[in-house]
């Protein structure tokens, strides 16, 4: 049976996160990080993982909740949790679009160090001038551009981890000289993007390089995922279409000499735990209702419908109305205004399943931006993970709370257990590393 591997997601303040719940806790105090953290390494989790917010989100002028606001530094939270855990993975979503190849990679290298081999970077673009704004570019890539810039980061940092294979410095103690390899460090990078050289100063890490997530879903992503990370994110979490994406993906790896097992596929999930399957399903309704508000309802309309829909009764009928079709102009800082390909297709599917069910606006928003979610009793949650990562519709999945940072704690207790019982996870941590848990291996030559 294949091994399930999980992973904690601290989600900040967002639309998942019911942080108005009596049992939230703050979303920015060092206290909160450390309890999920060791609350996942208790549970034996492959990874912590940060998600990235590099401006506050904004629609129609004001801030709101249903991204990620207020987190703080990426790299000095990770850094911290390294000297209050042993053996989690750390993972940090770093942006390729507004950062630049020798500092992410010195940073990364730094913690891999610190955590004696648990560095992760989760490898992401960005496509909107808002967020770019708060940097010298002030601007945004083409979709093309930014894959290409992404790829181009990405080789270039690589290069700098590898540039200290096989070289050391080793200082005369009498002297105070540094006798190099001559090799060491020693770095040259020309190209479209990057025009670079030097030596790198950070020796090699215990990883040799951080472990890379990925989590686009175009084509353009997963190809990019194929190519060059150790881990996907998935949005797909059903059997069918998890089956599906798990296949496409996997069915890359070939063409670059990968190996099937060289790409971890891991699904955003969430969870609500009930003592039964009926009381865990009473406590998910309340639980959505209280993630979509009827003002958060009608903050997701807007971004689909590209226009104000304040006017509109969140508990009435769906906007009669349709999208503005074109740059999105009422959301910004939110790349998952860029899911409605085509809007006027997505407005006409979410009439008729309004229709079909005799949904609100609210209902609606409430079926339709729901993640994968376990609902039901331990044991039954522990069966459903089990039977999509046995059918190859994942590797596993990233857990994400709706309370902050205790919302794992029932899930590490009482379904982890479970799980360790049906012999499809670990009950001990076997490697010190992240590679170890994942079970990926040392990285491969760059050529």
């Amino acid at each position: 049976m294949k091994q399930i591997h999980l992973a904690a997601h601290f989600p900040g303040v967002n639309n998942t996160t019911v942080w108005s719940d009596p049992e939230a806790g703050s979303h920015i105090e060092f206290d909160s990080f450390v309890h999920l953290a060791r609350t996942a390494e208790r549970a034996k989790f492959d990874l912590f993982f940060l998600a990235e917010g590099l401006r506050l989100r904004e629609q129609n002028g004001e801030i709101y909740d249903l991204d990620v606001v207020g987190r703080p530094d990426t790299f000095t939270v990770l850094a911290a949790l390294a000297a209050v855990t042993d053996r989690l993975g750390l993972a940090g979503t770093i942006n390729s679009t507004f950062n630049e190849p020798y500092e992410v990679a010195r940073q990364f290298a730094s913690l891999d160090h610190l955590s004696a081999g648990r560095a992760a970077w989760n490898v992401v673009t960005s496509w909107d001038a808002f967020t770019g704004e708060n940097f010298r570019r002030g601007g945004f890539l083409p979709q093309d551009q930014r894959y290409a810039r992404a790829k181009a980061f990405l080789d270039t940092a690589a290069e700098l981890f590898d540039s200290w294979h096989g070289g050391e410095v080793v200082a005369d103690k009498e002297t105070g000289v540094f006798l190099a390899d001559p090799r060491a460090g020693a770095f040259e990078h020309h190209d479209a993007h990057f025009d670079i050289a030097g030596r790198f100063n950070v020796p090699r890490s215990p990883q040799g390089r951080p472990v890379i997530l990925q989590a686009g879903d175009s084509e353009e992503g997963r190809e990019f995922a194929a190519s060059t990370a150790d881990a996907i994110f998935s949005r797909h979490g059903t059997l069918e279409a998890g089956q599906a994406f798990y296949a496409d993906v996997k069915g890359r790896l070939a063409k670059y000499g990968r190996r099937h097992e060289d790409l971890v596929v891991l699904p955003a999930a969430t969870f609500v735990l009930g003592d039964t399957d009926a009381e865990a399903q009473e406590l998910a309704d309340v639980v959505r209702h209280q993630q979509v508000s009827g003002q958060t309802a009608i903050k997701f309309a807007e971004q689909l419908w590209n226009r104000d829909l304040s006017d509109h009764d969140p508990d009435g009928p769906l906007p009669a109305i349709d999208p503005v079709v074109g740059e999105n102009t009422v959301a910004k800082g939110r790349a998952s205004v860029r899911m409605y390909r085509d809007p006027l297709a997505t407005a006409k599917e979410w009439r008729e399943l309004a229709a079909a069910k005799n949904l609100s606006l609210r209902e609606l928003i409430i079926e339709v931006t729901g993640r994968q979610n376990f609902i039901g009793s331990p044991a039954t949650v522990a069966s459903s993970i089990n039977e999509l990562v046995q059918a190859d519709a994942s590797d596993g999945f990233i857990l994400v709370p709706h309370v902050t940072p205790g919302g794992l704690d029932r899930f590490a207790d009482e379904v982890v257990p479970l799980l360790q019982e049906r012999g499809v996870f670990r009950t001990e941590y076997h490697g010190t590393t992240l590679r170890d848990h994942l079970g990926i291996g040392a990285p491969r030559p760059l050529h």
